[in-house]
């Protein structure tokens, strides 16, 4: 079983930046990807990362200003979130699939971090 560890969040301002980081342990995976959930709305996709080239898919609501990226080395991939907004504020998880391609689909993906929380002031 894989194990997944997300670290990175907190409290920042509107335009500020913050680095979530996914350390992942155990059986391999094939690819990983972000999600967020806010309060009293569903879980939604972010971006995702294929695992064997490093290809990064976004969300249309943070392309331009999130980047996914990962390391072999550490086992660890990372989502750099740039000019953040009030409404980015959830809590953020990062998903393993063993199964092909980056779903967007929550259901699609097989282990899941314990997440943690972004804050966006106004």
């Amino acid at each position: 079983q894989v194990q997944l560890v997300e670290s990175g969040g907190g409290l920042v301002q509107t335009g500020g930046s913050l680095r979530l980081s996914c350390a992942a342990s155990g059986r391999t995976f094939s690819n990983l990807g972000w999600f967020r959930q806010a309060p009293g709305k569903e879980r939604e996709f972010v971006a995702g990362i294929t695992w064997s080239d490093g290809y990064v898919f976004y969300a249309d609501s943070v392309k331009g200003r999130f980047t996914g990226s990962g390391d072999k080395g550490k086992n660890t991939v990372y989502l750099q979130m740039n000019s953040l907004k009030p409404e980015d504020t959830a809590i953020y998880y990062c998903a393993a699939t063993r199964g092909p391609g980056v779903p967007s689909s929550a259901g699609r993906y097989d282990v899941w971090g314990q997440g943690t929380q972004v804050t966006v002031s106004s």
